[in-house]
């Protein structure tokens, strides 16, 4: 009997999609976990609330739920954040974290980058990611001004 395919891609895809999230969770975790016990990251303040938040951007960042970041994914990331690149920058900034040789950005080379002394553009990208932001437009008529308050 072949087997459903699932279209992991789907955010509605019920208890299949629901079954794959919370295995890539527990890998995740479990990646985690061995950096929080790892003697080489003892000294990173409040690592276990930036493991967290780096697992949620990853995961938010996997469009196609494959557990790596691939060209497609980085880019829909660094398009979200308003910081358009083309493939070749997308290559090259992939290339610089990419440890497995794979065109793709695995969990791990993904905090260990995050984490790691190297400053790669797309670690700077992700960390001024809130100030990159815009702010919100005023909602509501404009307020009334007179002739001397016009510059």
């Amino acid at each position: 009997m072949p087997s459903a395919k699932v279209d992991v891609a789907d955010p509605q895809g019920g208890k299949a999609f629901g079954k794959l999230m919370e295995e890539m969770e527990t890998r995740l975790d479990e990646t985690n976990k061995s950096f929080i016990d790892d003697d080489f990251f003892k000294d990173v303040e409040e690592l276990p609330e930036k493991l967290e938040a780096y697992k949620l951007k990853f995961i938010e960042c996997d469009r196609d739920r494959s557990g790596d970041l691939d060209m497609m994914d980085v880019k829909y990331m660094l398009e979200k954040l308003g910081q358009a690149k083309t493939h070749l920058e997308l290559k090259k900034m992939i290339q610089e974290v990419d440890t497995t040789n794979t065109g793709a950005i695995n969990y791990v080379d993904f905090v260990k980058m995050m984490l790691g002394p190297k400053s790669s553009v797309l670690k700077l990208i992700l960390m001024f990611e809130g100030k990159a932001k815009p702010d919100e437009k005023p909602v509501g008529l404009p307020p009334k001004r007179d002739i001397s308050s016009l510059p």
